[in-house]
């Protein structure tokens, strides 16, 4: 099992890491685990069992077989789930089977911005066609004017003629895409 900070390390000597983590040692941020290959299902099983608030963002998959078509519900970000939990309690999540680590930069848990995951969940909670999409440098960037996600920024694609918006958790440097009107959208300079 590997740990982030030696017990003698207290978040004053974190200063020169990252601002955002002295907020304080005991409020609870988002943070991504990495997962063993697919047990994501069964470390979020795991986490429930534990109490511990987590968020495993799932899309519908068609997929062919040799015999029949089957429709599974597969991880938007294959290999990890998202944990809220204060940074003292982050050894906790290190003990659930099928976690590999807590994603961190110089060796230190790095909490998620709340606005990030704040919108995969609004998106998916209203049903939203969300899917997994590859991380993209360039692109157009945008703003959704209206719905459910209205402010939130991210990459123009078109795919099938459906235009999508690229929502990016910068941390893991994955992205989803959710499908939107084209009219709901505007353009950031």
């Amino acid at each position: 099992m590997s740990q982030y900070m030696p017990m003698s390390e207290t978040p004053e000597s974190m200063c020169s890491f990252a601002p955002a983590l002295l907020a304080s040692h005991a409020e609870e941020r988002w943070f991504a685990v990495y997962t063993r290959a697919n047990h994501e299902k069964r470390v979020a099983t795991q986490l429930e069992v534990r109490g511990i608030r987590h968020f495993l963002p799932l899309y519908s998959s068609l997929r062919r077989w040799k015999d029949r078509r089957v429709r599974l519900d597969m991880p938007v970000f294959p290999g990890y789930i998202f944990v809220h939990l204060a940074l003292s309690a982050h050894l906790r999540t290190l003990e659930v089977p099928g976690i590999v680590r807590v994603i961190g930069f110089n060796g230190r848990p790095y909490p998620l911005p709340e606005s990030e995951i704040e919108t995969l969940r609004t998106g998916i909670m209203n049903a939203m066609r969300i899917e997994p999409h590859r991380l993209l440098n360039a692109g157009c960037r945008v703003r959704i004017k209206s719905g459910p996600l209205a402010g939130t920024e991210g990459l123009l694609v078109r795919r099938k003629n459906v235009h999508r918006v690229v929502l990016t958790i910068s941390a893991i440097a994955r992205s989803a895409s959710v499908e939107v009107d084209v009219l709901e959208i505007e353009r950031i300079a």
